[in-house]
């Protein structure tokens, strides 16, 4: 069984890799000591099961086992933290486990037999309830895509609009565009106040919002801040931009 061992601290992976050396069938495929190092470690090693911290700086551990969930092959999750208060967070986030910190050795190998016990059908569809119910947590600090095959984290300060695409949603942000498979709906929801909707079809970052123009057509479209491009506001939402712009609260960006 291939483990990734995921702690900001050193000395907390420094002990489970030493708990985990003493497991048979069990070997540390990968370390990271943030949620972002988490991602690319797990997507180069592909480990059976992430030990994942919770409280990290940067990307915690419960958004980033969100992410962890759209790899090809999900790992389990095994949560590991000081604050007991998490356990009900940790299991909405269907961990296979949770152990609390200082984590003993015959309770590490009980969380790992049960990861055992998953079938790969069983694991899947963990990975799908996860998916299912992430917006009803903390809003994420990022938007993670496939692109050619790789998980790509976009952080939302950089995002300007959601529009949708077909059966995707493209993600306009400072580098160019990625798609998702996310329900528009539900982005508008999980980021409220963040992104107004200007059309059944678009969401746009209120911090990125600079202004209306009117195109060829006479249609009125939005323009923002670090891209060219202009999202069509239907008249049902044109009332709520021009108050945005005319004074409203302005949310924080970056990038």
């Amino acid at each position: 069984m291939k483990v990734l061992i995921v702690d900001d601290e050193a000395p907390a992976r420094e002990r489970l890799r030493r708990l985990l050396s003493e497991l048979a069938d069990c070997r540390v495929c990968a370390e990271a000591a943030n949620g972002h190092e988490a991602l690319q470690a797990a997507a180069r090693s592909e480990p059976d099961v992430v030990l994942l911290d919770v409280r990290m700086p940067g990307m915690d551990g419960l958004e980033a086992a969100r992410h962890l969930a759209e790899l090809e092959q999900p790992p389990a999750v095994i949560f590991s933290t000081a604050y007991a208060e998490h356990a009900l967070e940790a299991f909405d986030a269907q961990a296979v486990d949770y152990l609390l910190k200082p984590i003993r050795g015959e309770r590490l190998a009980r969380a790992l037999q049960n990861c055992r016990r998953l079938t790969r059908a069983q694991a899947r569809a963990r990975s799908d309830r996860l998916l299912a119910g992430a917006g009803g947590g903390v809003p994420r600090t990022h938007i993670c895509a496939r692109v050619r095959g790789n998980l790509e984290l976009v952080p939302l300060t950089q995002v300007r609009y959601f529009r949708a695409d077909q059966k995707y949603v493209a993600v306009g942000h400072g580098d160019g565009e990625v798609l998702i498979e996310e329900p528009l709906k539900d982005l508008e929801t999980e980021f409220a106040g963040r992104f107004l909707r200007v059309h059944r079809s678009a969401l746009v970052a209120v911090g990125y919002l600079e202004g209306l123009e009117k195109d060829a057509e006479g249609r009125c479209r939005v323009r923002l801040a670090g891209t060219a491009e202009r999202l069509e506001v239907s008249r049902r939402h044109l009332s709520a931009v021009r108050a945005l712009l005319k004074g409203a609260p302005r949310a924080e960006t970056a990038g």
